[in-house]
């Protein structure tokens, strides 16, 4: 059994919302014939990803942009806007399995996290199973957790500090990948072989840390060494590019993710005290998730659906390709049921919309 303390939701009921909404969904891709995965569109958008990271990463290396600073930077920045792209709308399918029907190509495409310096078994375990199952809850829900460096749910404890938060976290957002790439992996697998969650993996913990080191170890040296041997730049010029990259990745992937949840319109709901939630799974999700940029073809193909979080969340196993045609099979559905479907119009008021609520948790 695992070792974290879970919650049971309440049951779903028959011909309840999350039953329509599934005979919705159902109903639209047998008229129209098509795949749930992503087919050849998410295919060529991999291309299209995979060149943003890895040709900047070349023209770096083999030292083309080192006759002028301007390029030689604005090629690391290009490599932060696909590693973005490589997570959203690459990794991110594919280790739902909705990349592809095809398992062996799913776990081939998920990897790719590994050689832009991620890990899949941890992002898989903190993602998939704690974020997604337990969306916004206190202690269960990693995505809601700074260590203490900033309060995001009502919950949490707060501290004098958390005032100036939606100051300072705009900063602290930019290191998010830093992280990654450095300590966090290794210090998520430690916790989770404690709290049993490795053997949802199928992997021992000495296995998964001598794999991480190694995938660590490739990353370092084709992102820093061989930048700093060939570029024609010095080693200080490279760490600042590698800085530009993280910089650029960590903010946004940050800000993709918290403006789903981390909102005022988002419940923070907790368990009773026997650990059973008020409201069924599908209903939870709907209560604390929050599009944003339905509308916008650029924001939907760049960060792979993830501004169609409410879709995501109730159907994680149907690739992004599909949510903008779905969004209103959910909202319809969900009104039906008297049930809110809360979205922002465009990023930026979305954007304001977190600042103002990281101000009111660090000051409730």
């Amino acid at each position: 059994m695992s070792k974290i303390d879970i919650v049971r939701f309440a049951p779903k009921g028959s011909e309840g919302f999350y039953d329509t909404l599934k005979k919705n969904i159902d109903e639209f891709f047998a008229q129209n014939n098509v795949p749930v995965h992503g087919s050849s569109r998410i295919m060529w958008k991999t291309v299209t990803m995979l060149a943003m990271f890895f040709v900047p990463s070349i023209l770096i290396i083999t030292g083309v942009a080192a006759f002028h600073p301007v390029l030689f930077y604005g090629l690391w920045f290009m490599q932060g806007l696909g590693m973005i792209g490589i997570g959203c709308s690459v990794h991110h399918d594919s280790n739902h399995g909705s990349y592809s029907d095809n398992k062996t190509v799913n776990k081939i495409v998920g990897d790719l996290v590994n050689v832009v310096g991620g890990y899949d078994v941890t992002w898989r375990i903190q993602h998939n199973i704690l974020h997604h199952t337990y969306t916004n809850i206190e202690g269960l829900d990693e995505d809601i957790d700074s260590g203490g460096l900033m309060r995001f749910s009502p919950h949490s404890k707060k501290v004098y500090m958390h005032r100036y938060q939606h100051v300072y976290g705009w900063f602290l957002y930019c290191l998010l990948t830093l992280q990654w790439v450095t300590y966090k992996d290794f210090r998520l697998l430690v916790i989770y072989d404690k709290k049993g969650l490795l053997k949802k993996e199928k992997v021992t913990l000495t296995k998964a840390v001598l794999e991480l080191a190694a995938y660590k170890v490739l990353y370092v040296g084709y992102i820093l060494v061989l930048p700093i041997m060939f570029s024609g730049m010095s080693w200080q010029a490279v760490v600042l590019g590698f800085l530009i990259l993280h910089f650029t990745a960590g903010f946004g992937l940050s800000v993709i993710f918290q403006l789903a949840h981390v909102m005022e319109e988002a419940e923070f709901p907790a368990p009773s005290d026997d650990r059973k939630m008020a409201n069924s799974w599908a209903v939870h999700q709907l209560l604390n998730t929050v599009n944003f940029s339905r509308k916008s073809r650029i924001m939907n193909y760049f960060i792979g659906g993830l501004n169609y979080q409410i879709e995501h969340h109730l159907f994680p196993h149907i690739s992004h390709v599909h949510y903008s045609r779905l969004s209103e099979i959910v909202k319809n559905t969900a009104n039906s049921f008297g049930l809110p479907y809360y979205e922002y119009p465009n990023f930026v008021v979305a954007l304001r919309a977190h600042g103002r609520m990281l101000k009111k948790m660090g000051r409730a």
